[in-house]
This record gives structure tokens, C-alpha cells and sequence, in this order.
């Protein structure tokens, strides 16, 4: 890729769409602003359940060459091997999801799951009907990782099968069931002898795969292969990838003799087509000798690619009836093998739609109710104390991870603190989170994401009670009820679990106590309290605890001992501050 024909890297992602949509007359492209990098299909069938994909760039043809009747409604890039924004994600949900619903596929990566997760909440929020489904399919990496599986080739499968479901006009829970089913029935494993080389950067020196090398397992964004060593016959290579895949032990898919399956051979850039089709004939007879399986569908192309990594991937799905038959179902997706090439009108600009917002959900009234007092006094104390704590935190978190922790928040309670003053709706407790969650979107980071599907999570909560915009506000019960519907929103979309060393030790124990406490009668203020004990409590015991997710699962378990987490003590700090402030 250094000596790639390009313009300028920046343009990289959105000259390459742009030419897409110029050459596909069935593609086109919302217009708006340059970071909404969404491709759409113009024949979408507006009465039928939208499937909605994508992630960062780098691995094409996915996902804008799927997007057409039968496959993908709309295709969501980032730039090389970024997730997309969540506004790119909000924005395709926006323009395509209709009464029938959307079902969103993404592939097993944290950026991933996150962006388009809290694009996912927030267009719940607006009231559209949203599902989403995270596809990890790589053999390589044990399933019982906090994180799962990372999805790759075998993901096309799903999509093709999504599509066909909603092609023909099932319901969204029904596409989504056959979807996940296909998820669950597809293995797949990659092997490269060179891993890719991103726009404008130059080839490592000394390569990390030698002349004569090759890597196993490896992943689509070049990460280390679960194995190297001396490159192999193909018929060996390819053997001992389906050993993995179809291992009986492993379990990764359940496949029994006499069983069919369909078989997909990747390239993952620049593997030439003669390879491609030596490694298929070198899987279907293992497949057929070695595991007795019927081979009864075969794809071999480029479908998901690592830039020019030179590899290719095998993927394996087993068949019935039905998911041959939406695999065999017509589609106009440019890159899946079927494509009929149908004639189709000229691509159209389509207007960015952009949310509406009533300004009385996006100013400071000019009244403030007893419910708008509170939430003024509230989260002025918890700017206030985020800020000051800053330095604290920042030097806690040098010792543990990145040291950024107090600044991020610093960097989100200063933007809270000028919204306060005239962007904030305080008398509506709903729209009052969801305004916040707008403006945390500048923290940037893991934490800053996972803040923002809380929030966006707890105000479609309060947005259920008739109380959010009352003068006295949501009840104890309202808001018991907010803070559970945040911590499992925050919890599906991170997969953190309280004792994985996170702010999830923190939050949840404060969950548990508040709602016992409003449970028994008392009011919102003492629970707030036993809140603040039970946070402080379970952040003091993330001291010496194994680190299950974040930078603190890098360091050393020495280091660990004597240090609690630090996003779990920032829970402490600003819960502390909304007690004292009440």
C-alpha cells in the first residue's frame, strides 16, 4: 500500500465510495458532510425490514458491495480500520428504518459494538424498531474470551441470509432469529505469508512475517496470528484450518457427518485467483474425505479483504433448506456471487436527514421547576468535582493504564458545565439525560462511549414515566428503575461483568443499594447515600482484583495491588457529589 494508487490517505476512504457509487447504478450516497460515510440501495423496499452493516474501511468489497435487494439496505464506513461514527450509524438507521423495523449486523470489534450501539439506543429512543446482532465467527480465538470472537469472512454469510429473510417480507424478529441461527452455524480462520500496509504508512522493517513464514489465525486489521512457522503445501495449510474449525472439541460449529455445508474462500487482498482456487479444491475434498460432509455450496472471491494483506480466509456454514434457499435468492449486491446485474436507475443524492429536536428539549427554560432546581444544583456539583478531581485520577490511572482518565472526565464536566447554563432542559428529567449524552460525545474514548449509552439508556427510561417532566420529577422508582436499564445497556455493549476490574464494580453494587433502599420506603436521598457506600465499597475492592477488561488487563498483577480502578473511583466521586448536593 505504499505504493498504492491514491490521492492524498485522508481522501483515501471517501474517493474510493464516492467511485463506487459513480459505477453501481443501483448505489447511492447520503449527502451531507464528509464523516457520514453511508451507502444505500435506491430500490429499498420501504414496507420491508431494512438489515443495516458495516465498520471501518479496508476490508472492501465489505460492506458496500452488499448493500442491494436481497442482501444490505445501507453499508456504514469508517475510515481504514475505524469503527464509524455513531452519527454515520444514527443517521442510515434514520433514513432507512421504517415501520417494519431494522436489524443492525456487526462484527464482533469493541469500536464496533459500541458506535453502533449507542446508535442503536438512540434510535430506540426516537421510537424507531431496532435490533441489533453481533456476528463473531473467527476460529482462532476461543470463545470463552471476555471479548468473544472477532467476526470476519464468514459474516457475509449472515448478511446474505438477513437479506433474503427481509426480501421476503419477514417480520424483524423472524430475520433476526435466522440470522442469528446462521451466526451460530459459521466457522471460519484466516492464514497470510505478509499482513497489510495502511494507506500513506510504510512496511514494517524488518517484516513481522519472514520470507518462507506464515502466520495462522491472524486478523483482518493484521493482528498476530494465533500461530507462525514454515510456510506449508496449500493441502496442509488448508487441513489444518478445518481442523480447527470443525474440531468436535472446540465445538465452534456443530457440524455432523452427512451434514451440507457452504464454503467460502477469501481472498484477503492480494492472493490471485488461481491460489484462491487451489486452496477451495483443497477444502471440499477435506471437507468430503476427512469429515464426511456434503460440500453443497461453494464461494470463491474477494469478500472480505485486509487492504493488500497477502492471505486468504475459509469460512464454513451448515445448511438446511432454508438457509440454502435465501443463499441461492436473487440479490443485486454488486459482490455476492449471484449478483443478476439487473438495469437499475441512476444513483440520486439523497439529503442527510438530521433530528428535529423541539427547542424546548435543547435550551434552559426560563422557569426552573423544583425538578429543574435539583438537576441544576445536582450536576453543577458533579462538574465541579469531576474537575477538581482530574489530577487525581489522571495520576491514578498513570499507575494503571493511560493516564488519562481524570482529563477525559475534566474534558466532558467542562462541556456539561456550559450547557448547563443554556443548552440544558432541566425540568424534563428524559430529555435533561439525553441532552447530557449529547454533549458527552466530546470525552472521546471507551469511557466517554459507554457514558454516553448509559445516559441514552436511562432517558429512554424516564422517558416511559409520565413524572419526567413534572414538577417534583421521576419517583425514587423512576429513577431506581433508569439506573438498572443504564448499568445493563452499559454492560451488553462492553460485556464488562462486576469483578472484571472496571467502573461496572462501582456502578452496580450503587444500583443494587439504591433500589433496595427505595424499595423499603426511603426516599431518593438517603438511598442516594447508601448508594455512595456501596460504590466506595465495591471501588476499594477492585484493589488487587484481576483485570478482566480495559488498559488495566496489560499490566502486571503487582502493580494492580494496591490501586483501585480508577473509572470506578470517578463513580465514587460524582456519585458523592450528587448526595451532598441533594
Amino acid at each position: 500500500m505504499a505504493r498504492a494508487f491514491i490521492n492524498r490517505p485522508e481522501d483515501f476512504v471517501l474517493e474510493s465510495i464516492e467511485g463506487a457509487v459513480a459505477s453501481i447504478p443501483h448505489l447511492w450516497r447520503l449527502d451531507g458532510f464528509p464523516q457520514v460515510k453511508v451507502v444505500f440501495s435506491s430500490k429499498a423496499d420501504e414496507s420491508k425490514v431494512a438489515v443495516i452493516s458495516g465498520g471501518g474501511s479496508g476490508h472492501e468489497p465489505a460492506h458496500a458491495g452488499y448493500v442491494g435487494t436481497g442482501m444490505l439496505t445501507a453499508a456504514v464506513a469508517g475510515d481504514v480500520f475505524a469503527s464509524p461514527p455513531t452519527e454515520a450509524v444514527l443517521a442510515a438507521i434514520r433514513t432507512a428504518c421504517s415501520d417494519a423495523g431494522a436489524l443492525v449486523v456487526v462484527t464482533n470489534y469493541t469500536g464496533d459494538r459500541l458506535n453502533f450501539g449507542l446508535a442503536v439506543e438512540q434510535a430506540m429512543t426516537e421510537g424507531h424498531k431496532v435490533e441489533m446482532l453481533v456476528v463473531g465467527d473467527d476460529c482462532a480465538l476461543s470463545p470463552s474470551r471476555l471479548v468473544g470472537r472477532r467476526g470476519i469472512a464468514g459474516t457475509v454469510f449472515v448478511h446474505k441470509v438477513a437479506g433474503a429473510s427481509a426480501a421476503a417480507g419477514d417480520d424483524l424478529a423472524t430475520v433476526l432469529a435466522k440470522a442469528r441461527a446462521t451466526a451460530q452455524s459459521v466457522g471460519s480462520m484466516g492464514v497470510a505469508t505478509s499482513v497489510c500496509t495502511v494507506p500513506g504508512s510504510k512496511p514494517a522493517d524488518p517484516p513481522r512475517i519472514q520470507p518462507g513464514e506464515m502466520e495462522l489465525g491472524l486478523g483482518i486489521h493484521g493482528e498476530p496470528g494465533a500461530s507462525k512457522g514454515p510456510l506449508k503445501p496449500v493441502d496442509q495449510i488448508v487441513a489444518q484450518m478445518l481442523q480447527t474449525i470443525m474440531s468436535r472439541e472446540t465445538r465452534y460449529i456443530d457440524v455432523q457427518r452427512g451434514a451440507r455445508v457452504a464454503l467460502l474462500v477469501n481472498s484477503l487482498g492480494s492472493v490471485m485467483p488461481n491460489e484462491l482456487h487451489i486452496a477451495a479444491w483443497a477444502a471440499i475434498k477435506e471437507l468430503q474425505d476427512t469429515f464426511k460432509v456434503e460440500v453443497a455450496r461453494v464461494y470463491v472471491g474477494t469478500f472480505m479483504t485486509s487492504l493488500d494483506m497477502s492471505g486468504f480466509s475459509l469460512s464454513v456454514c451448515t445448511l438446511d433448506d432454508e438457509r440454502t434457499a435465501a443463499l441461492d435468492a436473487d440479490t443485486e449486491a454488486p459482490a455476492w456471487p449471484r449478483c443478476q446485474g439487473a438495469h437499475l436507475p441512476s444513483k440520486r443524492p439523497v439529503p442527510l436527514p438530521h433530528h428535529r429536536a423541539d427547542k424546548q428539549h435543547t435550551q434552559r427554560p426560563t422557569r426552573l421547576s423544583a425538578l429543574g432546581a435539583r438537576m441544576e444544583r445536582a450536576l453543577a456539583a458533579l462538574c465541579g468535582a469531576l474537575i477538581d478531581a482530574a489530577p487525581e485520577l489522571d495520576a491514578l490511572d498513570a499507575k494503571v493504564g493511560d493516564g488519562d482518565c481524570g482529563s477525559t472526565l475534566r474534558r466532558g464536566a467542562e462541556a456539561m458545565q456550559a450547557d448547563l447554563a443554556h443548552r440544558l432542559p432541566l425540568n424534563d428529567a428524559a430529555a435533561t439525560l439525553k441532552g447530557l449524552a449529547r454533549t458527552l460525545r466530546v470525552m472521546g474514548g471507551t469511557s466517554g462511549v459507554l457514558y454516553v449509552i448509559s445516559l441514552t439508556a436511562a432517558a429512554g427510561s424516564l422517558q416511559e414515566c409520565s413524572s419526567s417532566a413534572s414538577e417534583e420529577g421521576p419517583s425514587g422508582q423512576d429513577w431506581a428503575r433508569a439506573f438498572g436499564v443504564a448499568i445493563q445497556a452499559l454492560q451488553r455493549y462492553s460485556q464488562a461483568e462486576k469483578g472484571h476490574r472496571t467502573m461496572v464494580d462501582a456502578l452496580i453494587p450503587a444500583q443494587e443499594a439504591f433500589s433496595e433502599a427505595v424499595n423499603a420506603g426511603q426516599s431518593a436521598l438517603p438511598a442516594l447515600g447508601a448508594a455512595c457506600r456501596a460504590a466506595a465499597k465495591g471501588a476499594a475492592a477492585t484493589k488487587g482484583m484481576e483485570a478482566g477488561a480495559g488498559r488495566s488487563s496489560y499490566v502486571p498483577d503487582h502493580v494492580l495491588r494496591d490501586v483501585p480502578d480508577p473509572g470506578a473511583q470517578a463513580v465514587c466521586i460524582w456519585l458523592k457529589a450528587l448526595a451532598r448536593a441533594l
